[in-house]
């Protein structure tokens, strides 16, 4: 199981980076210059792949979670409230991901009309899931 958990921790890892990277894009996106057709596009290709490629690592990530999470028996019985609170931050991170790729949609279509300070504000979201996720999986306050 120790395998099992450090490949889930490598994972999770790793799509939170791409989490942390894709909105950044985004506030980038938002400075261009109207004129500025090929930054622009660079930057959606960019964006495409980076989601494309977080995508697949949220999927081992999620897996492995789900098979620790059955494998301990976890979030069963009293004094396992903390495993209820880190599957809801789960599901924000599956939603902020989904959120992410429909803004994107939004780019590459033109419709996007939010200023750079705004991403920047929402590219601070996966820093906070990930934050809560770890302290109630290490902490354990309830």
């Amino acid at each position: 199981m120790l395998w099992v958990k450090a490949f889930h921790i490598v994972f999770v890892a790793s799509w939170f980076a791409g989490l942390f990277y894709l909105p950044r894009i985004f506030v980038n996106l938002a400075m261009v210059p109207p004129e500025s057709v090929a930054e622009r596009a660079r930057l959606i290709l960019m964006a495409r792949k980076l989601l494309r490629f977080t995508t697949i690592l949220a999927v081992p990530a999620l897996v492995l979670g789900v098979w620790l999470w059955l494998g301990y028996g976890i979030g069963r019985g009293p004094g396992n409230g903390w495993m209820h609170a880190k599957l809801a931050v789960v599901l924000l991170a599956i939603g902020y991901h989904h959120a992410c790729s429909r803004v994107l949609g939004k780019f590459m279509r033109g419709e996007s009309r939010r200023s750079h300070v705004y991403w920047r504000w929402f590219n601070e979201a996966p820093v906070l899931l990930l934050v809560a996720a770890t302290v109630l999986v290490v902490v354990k306050p309830f």
